[in-house]
């Protein structure tokens, strides 16, 4: 009998550690799922990562001493975005080989959205030149442009909310930074995807469906034109913003955009979202199989323009 009960004991110990093993399982890499991180947010990352969503958009305020602060009210001792996010991404990075998830094939989209009471643009300059500051420090990670020469890594930096932030980065020979674009952008000089890779719109700008009820054959035909025109230029195209509502109709709009192959979908409903990813992976529309080491240099036709033979990689 005591053998008996020992055997027992043993296979309930060797399943307590399969449970344990199970239970932390690192998520996939989900390259198409993007946290939107509210106001309230402390400490956003770990969970983010948790999940395997590859992106993340973070509202930060200039505060004493060149900082950049998260979270609710004045800023907060401890609580700047070189702390709890730029330094844990990348001591993550450099200790896996310069990747955040060993299945990584695309670059996490980092989006640093400038808010606080404070629209000085000299103000909003200034703390800019604050987040270059630091991103520079962590260089050969990051994504990065130079001389029209786009290189991607384990991470690519957004910046949105700052004033003329377009005429910062293109007057930069090299950068590590990049301006949001919108489907206005295509086909344009002025912002070209080495500049504005990836479009962004909130989805309620050009589109009234809410999932409840089917989408409608010209709002899909819309939708899946926008995000082929939006390839053809080389971006990636984000969409955030969804109508609010049940997780079920949220899941039809996810499903809607990923059939269409958007790239990336942002939403506030961080463990919907990555649960729906998983079950039904986006397949990119503009893929990168891999990091490179040395940069793709490539550029897109632009809509009812003439083919060339380059093409910019996508960050």
């Amino acid at each position: 009998m005591a053998t008996i009960a020992g055997g027992l004991a043993g296979l309930a110990g060797a399943g307590g550690a399969v449970s344990v093993a199970i239970m932390r399982r690192p998520r996939p890499f989900l390259p198409a799922g993007h946290a939107l991180i509210g106001p309230d947010a402390t400490d956003p990352l770990p969970g983010v990562l948790r999940l395997g969503l590859a992106g993340m958009t973070v509202r930060v305020a200039p505060g004493p001493h060149g900082e950049l602060f998260l979270g609710p009210g004045g800023p907060q001792p401890g609580r700047t975005l070189r702390r709890l996010i730029l330094a844990p991404l990348f001591t993550r990075a450099r200790a896996a080989d310069g990747r955040l998830w060993p299945d990584q094939r695309a670059p996490f989209r980092l989006v640093v959205e400038f808010g606080g009471t404070s629209r000085d643009p000299r103000a909003l300059l200034h703390a800019y030149r604050v987040l270059d500051r630091q991103l520079q420090d962590h260089s050969a990670l990051l994504s990065r442009c130079r001389n029209g020469v786009l290189t991607p890594g384990a991470v690519t930096v957004t910046v949105t909310g700052v004033i003329d932030v377009r005429e910062l980065l293109a007057a930069q020979a090299e950068r590590y930074a990049f301006a949001d674009g919108t489907f206005d952008d295509l086909g344009s000089r002025s912002a070209p995807p080495s500049l504005a890779p990836m479009v962004s719109e909130p989805w309620s700008r050009r589109f009234g469906w809410d999932g409840r009820e089917p989408i409608t054959a010209e709002e899909r035909h819309q939708l899946h034109a926008l995000v082929r025109a939006a390839h053809a230029d080389g971006r990636t195209v984000r969409f955030s913003g969804l109508a609010d509502g049940s997780r079920r109709a949220r899941a039809a709009i996810w499903t809607e955009l990923g059939a269409a192959g958007v790239d990336v979908i942002a939403d506030t409903d961080l463990t919907g979202l990555a649960r729906h990813l998983r079950r039904n992976p986006v397949a990119a529309g503009t893929p990168l199989p891999h990091l490179p080491a040395r940069a793709v240099r490539r550029s897109a036709p632009r809509p009812n323009a003439p083919r060339t033979t380059n093409r910019h990689e996508a960050v």
